[in-house]
């Protein structure tokens, strides 16, 4: 009998395992130039933004997800020696460890006496909520500029935050979310903040 009462117990534990993902909306904030009439189409390049890590393998998802939707958006995607226009990408990473595990099940015993007799008990209570995971949270920029001239044509930024546990937790389906909530409505309105889901 006692290996029966145990068998749901077992079950909760395993439940209890499992860690909750996290995903947060996509804050995007987006400036426009003088020239808005300029943007969308015609030639462009799109390179890492100086002063970024340039390891071209971390960076390939992220430089392709720009790609992929300024070619939606009506751009030519160019070497930059051919490029009229060229997008910068930089990024920043960082990633929240969770702490310590803490133990899902608790025990506690208990006695009483009173008017209706005696008796003891004992209680299971189950954490089923896990260890909180690992959030990773990124932030995005890309400025497209005069391929001549360097001036700033409009400019994007992006901020998201998900567990690595998630299904944007690996690196190529968050970069595609960021770039599209980022270019959505391109050019979008000068100064305005909105959340893209």
């Amino acid at each position: 009998m006692t290996r029966f009462a145990l068998a749901p117990i077992a079950a909760l534990l395993l439940l209890g395992g499992c860690a909750q993902t996290y995903v947060s909306p996509v804050s995007v904030t987006r400036f426009v130039g003088d020239q808005p009439a300029r943007l969308g189409q015609g030639p462009i390049a799109v390179r890492i933004a100086p002063g970024m890590p340039t390891d071209p393998l971390a960076f390939a998802p992220w430089r392709q997800a720009v790609a992929d939707e300024l070619a939606r958006l009506g751009y030519q995607v160019v070497p930059g020696e051919q490029a009229a226009q060229v997008a910068e990408v930089r990024l920043t990473r960082a990633v929240d460890l969770p702490g310590q595990r803490r133990n899902p099940v608790s025990v506690g015993v208990g006695g009483s006496t009173g008017s209706y007799g005696s008796g003891v008990g004992m209680g299971v209570g189950i954490d089923l909520s896990g260890p909180p995971p690992e959030v990773d949270h990124t932030q995005m920029g890309v400025i497209i500029r005069d391929g001549a001239s360097g001036e700033a044509l409009w400019e994007g930024r992006a901020q998201f935050s998900a567990s690595v546990n998630s299904r944007y937790g690996p690196t190529p389906a968050a970069a595609q979310k960021m770039a599209a909530a980022l270019f959505a409505g391109f050019p979008g309105r000068s100064g305005e903040t909105v959340e893209v889901r």
